[in-house]
C-alpha cells in the first residue's frame, strides 16, 4: 500500500486484482466491507481489461473527460475480485490526470485500487501533510505530489440499462457531463444499497461536530464558521472563506484544508454555508451534508 496524489485527493493505492492487497486497504482505513473501491488506470486502452462492457455513453464520457475527475461504474471483468467491488458485479473505474498517479500505475503495470487516504468517514487529504499518522503506520509509504488541484473526490456516473445515473457529485460538474450524454438521472433519495463509493450518509467529517447554516444551531463565540464569498462579523471561534470571489471550483479546492484548519481550533461546533447547488457547488454541498450527518 502506498499513498499517492491524484488531482482530487490523495489515495491509498494497492493492486486492484489482489484480494489480499485490497483487504489491507480496508483494514488500514477501517472501511466497511460494503463500500466498494475505485480502480485506477493509466491509459484509456486499459479500460477493456477492467470492464466487460462499455456502453456508448460511457465511452463518450471517457473520451471527453479522461484523464480527469470522473469515475464510471461498469460491469466488471473476472480479474477484479469481489473484495475490490464489495461483491458487486460492477466496478468503479477512472483515469486520474495527476502525472504522479499515472506514473505509479504504469510502474506497477496493473490497475490500482485507491480510495481516499484517510481513516474511513474522516476528512480526505489534499496534501501529504494531511495524511493520518495512525493510518500511515500501516502503509508502506507515500509519494509526494504537492497539493491536489481539484480538492474533492471524483464524480461517479453509473450506466444501468444504458441510462446514465449520477451516483456521486464530484470534481466534474454535472452540466459538463450532460453536454456530452444528455440528461443524467439523479437518484431520488439515498438508497440502503451501496452501488458506488462515497454513498455512506455520514462521511468526510471533521472531529468537531458540524452543521449547515440552514440548520438550527446555537451560535456563540465557541462556534467556528465556514463561509462562501463573505466575511464574518461578531464573536466566533474562527472562520474561513472557501472563496472570496464566490467561485465554486476554488471552494472545492479549499474545502478539506479549511475544514481541517477549523477542526484544529477546538470549537464546540463548525457551521458551514451552503453553496448554490450547481456546477462544483453541488459536490461541495454533498460533502458538507455528509460531514454534518451525525
Amino acid at each position: 500500500m502506498v499513498a499517492v496524489p491524484t488531482e482530487t485527493v490523495y489515495g491509498l493505492a494497492a493492486r486492484a486484482d489482489s484480494a489480499e492487497a485490497v483487504l489491507k486497504i480496508f483494514r488500514a482505513k477501517g472501511r466497511p466491507a460494503n463500500d466498494p473501491l475505485i480502480v485506477h488506470i493509466a491509459d484509456i486502452g486499459e479500460l477493456d481489461g477492467v470492464a466487460s462492457e462499455v456502453p456508448p455513453g460511457a465511452k463518450a464520457l471517457a473520451e471527453a473527460f479522461w484523464p480527469g475527475p470522473l469515475t464510471l461504474v461498469l460491469p466488471k471483468r473476472p480479474r477484479i475480485p469481489p473484495e475490490t467491488t464489495s461483491g458487486l458485479e460492477t466496478v468503479a473505474v477512472r483515469m486520474p490526470s495527476h502525472p504522479v498517479a499515472r506514473a505509479v500505475i504504469r510502474a506497477a503495470g496493473l490497475p490500482l485500487a485507491a480510495p481516499s487516504a484517510n481513516p474511513f468517514g474522516r476528512t480526505s487529504p489534499t496534501r501529504s501533510a494531511h495524511l493520518d499518522p495512525g493510518m500511515m503506520a500501516q502503509v508502506d509509504g507515500y509519494v509526494e505530489g504537492g497539493d491536489c488541484s481539484v480538492g474533492v473526490e471524483s464524480t461517479i456516473v453509473g450506466f444501468f440499462g444504458g441510462r446514465p445515473v449520477l451516483l456521486r457529485p464530484g470534481g466534474l460538474a454535472l452540466e459538463e457531463i450532460e453536454a456530452v450524454v444528455g440528461p443524467v438521472e439523479l437518484p431520488r433519495k439515498e438508497s440502503a444499497k451501496i452501488v458506488a463509493p462515497g454513498q455512506m450518509p455520514s462521511h468526510y467529517a471533521p472531529l468537531t461536530p458540524m452543521r449547515l447554516a440552514t440548520d438550527e444551531f446555537e451560535d456563540g463565540p465557541d462556534v467556528a464558521r465556514l463561509v462562501f464569498g463573505r466575511s464574518v462579523s461578531g464573536p466566533c471561534a474562527g472562520w474561513r472563506d472557501l472563496s472570496p470571489a464566490g467561485d465554486p471550483a476554488e471552494a472545492a479546492r479549499n474545502l478539506y484544508r479549511m475544514m481541517r484548519e477549523l477542526d484544529a481550533l477546538g470549537a464546540r461546533l463548525i457551521v458551514a454555508d451552503v453553496l448554490p447547488d450547481a456546477g462544483l457547488g453541488r459536490a461541495v454541498n454533498d460533502r458538507l451534508r455528509r460531514a454534518s450527518a451525525r
